[in-house]
């Protein structure tokens, strides 16, 4: 378990007690217990090779086409590296590469220490921005989103873009594949709207994230649910508070798609964006006093992530 430094602390204690009147800010929408599902056990299996390749993300083995780096590295039989890239400090580690068995291409990225994160989420000064037009052609200015996560996705962008384009041209299929934990899940979140800007549409997407924090405004959250090609699936993991961060008062908002894992471990699919049932993370993590950061890491279904 990641401990907080007291400086964390500080940030965090500020935003207990703005937590605890933000309700009146910004309640979230509740939807009926009986709206909510149960995942099978079939269907939960179906989400373990991303949930590899998500944790894989962290591995600097990765990084180096060197694939003997622990359990999680090597989950995935027969994967076939492309490219990757990033020094896991300035840049994220991401890679790419060809999934046989999911005939898929898949592009990770690294996700980051909890004790690290969670002051940029409880800051009250975070700033949202317009997406870099160069990179984002065509996008509203309505829509906006965290700058620290909007600078760490451009980062890597086109290194990223490239190694896609290679991975199709080599594989035959036309199926991407993204995922990330934690600010890895906020870049491939932000790839998912990138990518589909400069590659061929007969591609199909999905967007499969861990822990992922909030990342934009209610625009930002209307596209990701409206595009056609993004496909977003969210999996949040206990009384995790990453993924009720930044906070609703701020005019952050999560897009649909939750699937929240509960402490009896059955997996609930939340529909709608925020959902404040009890069953799902914004209703379950309503303040500070909810928090456990240990839940961050998983497990999913099992998987931890990390090397």
């Amino acid at each position: 378990m990641h401990q907080l430094a007291s400086s964390h602390r500080t940030a965090s204690l500020f935003l207990a007690t703005v937590f605890l009147f933000a309700g009146a800010i910004a309640a979230p929408v509740i939807i009926p217990r009986q709206s909510i599902t149960v995942l099978s056990a079939s269907q939960i299996s179906t989400y373990k090779p991303y949930t590899y390749f998500a944790s894989t993300g962290y591995c600097s083995a990765a990084v180096t086409k060197a694939w003997n780096c622990g359990a999680n590295c090597n989950a995935n039989a027969g994967f076939e590296w492309v490219a990757s890239g990033g020094d896991g400090d300035n840049i994220q580690y991401w890679f790419v590469g060809y999934s046989p068995t999911l005939e898929e291409i898949i592009v990770s990225h690294q996700g980051t220490d909890t004790s690290a994160l969670l002051p940029v989420l409880t800051d009250a000064d975070i700033d949202q921005v317009n997406l870099d037009s160069a990179h984002f052609p065509g996008i509203s200015s309505s829509v906006k989103v965290h700058d620290g996560f909007a600078n760490a996705q451009l980062k890597a962008a086109e290194s990223v873009l490239a190694a896609v384009n290679t991975a199709l041209s080599k594989y035959p299929t036309t199926k991407v594949t993204l995922v990330g934990h934690s600010l890895g899940a906020a870049i491939s979140l932000l790839d998912s709207v990138y990518l589909p800007l400069h590659l061929p549409s007969t591609i199909t997407y999905k967007t499969i994230t861990y822990g992922m924090p909030r990342v934009g405004n209610q625009e930002f959250a209307n596209y990701v649910d409206g595009n056609t090609h993004i496909h977003l699936t969210h999996i949040n993991n206990k009384e995790d508070p990453v993924p009720v961060l930044p906070p609703l008062f701020l005019g952050y908002i999560q897009p649909a798609g939750e699937i929240h894992i509960q402490d009896s471990n059955a997996w609930d699919n939340c529909p709608g964006q925020d959902n404040g049932s009890d069953k799902c993370s914004t209703g379950d993590v309503p303040t500070i006093f909810e928090w456990d950061v240990s839940n961050h890491d998983g497990p999913y279904d099992g998987v931890s992530m990390g090397c």
